[in-house]
């Protein structure tokens, strides 16, 4: 698919869903009074199940998932609004972020009725907890060549592998899983399919994976001959690479791929006063003036993901220039930190800025490394 910038017109969020934003301020006040920056600024890494059920008794959780599934039946750019509100005030939203974000939106394309009945209400209620089975040692973002095979027996499908990098496989109920049903890794994208896995089922085995912050978001998943019952395949048997990546489509395009330093960005600003050095204002001025037209490509995504359709190089584009400026906001203030002479820093802001700036190489990673998303980028602009 050849990238045409006339097929990604600038959008405006509509009157409908700004009307949202209010009520989404307010919630977001009264739930997290009192936490602090360096606890906000985990924010879709944050995982607070409380929270995330508190959301789902006010209907915010599967927004865009039909009212006869449980959902509210509202377009993507409600949940954009949504999203925008809750990554802004660095709210704990990881629990039911992959459900929302991804898991409910493919199991409405490519699921079965029975999938879709059974799941989508219990993910909008808050009591299903989604995890993504993608990436795999030795094979990273280069997802064509995954090694975990699922096999026909009888009564289902023979589960074999290993998955890692799974954010909060250790806390969730489900993991949508990309393997390999036919053919060998030389294959390629031919021969995957997506399984719906149920992380309770014998032959599971999930390790924590601690990160230089001291958090273990992270899992690798173990497979031992897990039996999955017929109806866990997702969709058709040999199009998981073109489903999936419909799904990251949803994963490249929102607002956290721009907003996850936003918490720090905040109190630094916050901090700066009315007054700010010249060189301050001229660094926060920067980061305006980048974060802005990133802001705006993401509402231009939104438009296409409510139209039906699926803007995957589109996504590529935007989180790669999104994850950096992400990376170079702790960076950057680290230094302007560092230059100030006329007292000590704010301990709240260097705590802050601590944790980010432990996490920060994530950024590029996640989603999908920067130098595969740039091959993609260069397939989509016709380049190679």
């Amino acid at each position: 698919m050849t990238l045409n910038l006339n097929n990604f017109p600038p959008a405006t969020i509509p009157d409908h869903a700004e009307a949202l934003r209010s009520d989404v301020k307010a919630f977001i006040a009264e739930q997290l009074a009192g936490v602090p920056p360096h606890i906000r600024a985990r924010t879709w890494s944050g995982f607070d199940a409380d929270f995330s059920r508190a959301m789902a008794r006010r209907g915010w959780i599967g927004l865009t998932v039909p009212v006869e599934y449980g959902g509210a039946g509202l377009d993507a750019f409600a949940r954009f609004v949504l999203v925008e509100e809750l990554l802004a005030a660095g709210a704990p939203v990881a629990a039911h972020w992959i459900g929302d974000r991804q898991s409910a939106p493919l199991l409405l394309h490519y699921g079965t009725e029975a999938q879709r009945r059974d799941l989508l209400p219990r993910i909008c209620n808050g009591d299903l907890f989604f995890c993504i089975g993608m990436s795999e040692p030795n094979s990273g973002s280069d997802l064509a060549s995954v090694r975990t095979r699922a096999e026909r027996v009888a009564g289902g499908w023979l589960l074999n592998g290993q998955k890692i990098w799974t954010t909060y496989a250790h806390k969730s109920h489900y993991m949508i899983a990309l393997v390999r049903t036919s053919g060998t890794s030389d294959d390629r994208q031919k021969g995957l399919s997506q399984f719906l896995i149920d992380l309770s089922l014998p032959g599971i085995t999930v390790r924590p994976i601690m990160i230089g912050t001291g958090d273990t978001d992270f899992n690798e998943v173990f497979f031992e001959d897990v039996l999955l019952p017929d109806d866990a395949l997702v969709g058709t048997e040999g199009n998981g690479w073109a489903q999936v990546n419909a799904e990251l489509a949803f994963e490249r395009s929102g607002p956290e791929r721009i907003y996850s330093s936003l918490v720090l960005l905040d109190l630094w600003a916050r901090l700066l006063g009315d007054t700010p050095d010249p060189s301050d204002a001229a660094r926060l001025g920067r980061f305006v003036a980048r974060l802005a037209p990133l802001r705006e490509m993401s509402v231009a995504m939104t438009a296409l993901l409510a139209k039906g359709e699926h803007p995957i190089t589109e996504a590529a584009l935007f989180k790669d220039m999104g994850t950096e400026i992400e990376q170079q906001i702790p960076v950057e203030i680290a230094d302007a930190v560092a230059q100030r002479l006329d007292g000590p820093p704010d301990p709240e802001l260097l705590q802050t800025l601590a944790y980010l700036m432990q996490l920060n190489h994530v950024f590029s990673l996640r989603g999908g490394t920067r130098e595969i998303l740039r091959g993609m980028i260069a397939r989509g602009l016709g380049l190679r």
